[in-house]
């Protein structure tokens, strides 16, 4: 009987482990893998010795600051629509309180080659015109008695644009640009800007960690219309710009340390740029000479931050 007892629980022991061993194991399921969002955010700032916008400082050859804002939205991982707004200190003719920039586009990217085609309108609030004094001797803002205007009283203007960068290697990247405005500067002048670049990045482990290096140079070329909305009309001077610098990375942060010029006299300087100081100083100016400036930025998005 004693023996009946062992066998009979024996055998319930083996089946119980065979039937155990046949069950699937049940474990608490992983929590979904994150779905990366269609959206995001851009934003940065900048802090530099001169705003240099195609050879032609904006600054009157001082430090600006400036910041942007830019919402982005995927419509597939190659195609990226965006709008933003950014903003620059300046110091020019009409005197405004700033250079706000209102732009919108798109960015398709067929392998190594990325392209951006939007649109971009400049705006500079709380503009004062500049007239010549009854006398011609100096300049003022107040329109009684003079002899004719030194500056517009309002520079808003547009612009549509086109830009492509092919990516040769993890090293080497090459780039163009093309802008156009009907009217530049809200003169009646039309304008077109075309440059090329090329981008030299360091690679990686030649630097410290989290530090990077590139050597970059543009070269660009601004056809420029005649000014109807002077009075006589002149023919705004063609000119020649390039750049050349290096630029450090760390995280967030980039310190470009850059060579510009142009192959703009003085006085043709003057007609370009609108500087007032050109009235006093035999109609030359020196907003368009040769110049290095240094600036430090900062660039990140909500994506990086999550």
């Amino acid at each position: 009987m004693k023996t009946m007892f062992v066998t009979a629980a024996s055998i319930l022991a083996l089946t119980s482990g065979a039937l155990a061993a046949d069950l699937p194991v049940i474990t608490k399921a992983p929590p979904p893998a994150p779905v990366a969002s269609a959206w995001d955010i851009a934003f940065g700032g900048l802090i530099a010795s001169d705003y240099n916008f195609r050879g032609v400082s904006q600054s009157d050859r001082g430090p600006s600051v400036g910041a942007y804002f830019e919402p982005r939205f995927n419509i597939t991982p190659n195609v990226q629509l965006y709008a933003g707004i950014g903003g620059y200190s300046v110091k020019l003719a009409s005197d405004p309180a700033a250079e706000i920039d209102l732009y919108a586009g798109i960015r398709p990217t067929f392998g190594p080659l990325a392209l951006d085609i939007g649109f971009l309108y400049y705006w500079y609030p709380r503009e004062s015109q500049l007239f010549i004094d009854p006398t011609g001797t100096f300049l003022t803002t107040s329109p009684v008695g003079a002899t004719g205007f030194w500056s517009l009283n309002d520079t808003d203007f547009w612009e549509i644009y086109g830009k492509a960068t092919y990516t040769i290697s993890d090293y080497v990247a090459v780039g163009g640009a093309l802008y156009y405005a009907e009217s530049w500067l809200n003169s009646g002048a039309d304008g077109t800007f075309a440059s090329a670049n090329i981008k030299f990045t360091a690679p990686a482990g030649f630097l410290p960690s989290d530090v990077g290096a590139y050597v970059s140079a543009e070269v660009g070329h601004y056809w420029l219309g005649t000014a109807t909305a002077f009075a006589p009309p002149f023919d705004v001077p063609d000119y020649l710009t390039w750049n050349a610098g290096i630029g450090f990375t760390y995280k967030v942060l980039t310190l470009d340390l850059r060579y510009y010029d142009t192959d703009l006299t003085p006085a043709e300087c003057a007609l370009v740029g609108g500087d007032p100081a050109a009235f006093y100083n035999g109609g030359t100016s020196r907003w368009c000479d040769a110049t290095f400036i240094a600036k430090l930025s900062f660039d990140l998005t909500l994506a990086s931050l999550r």
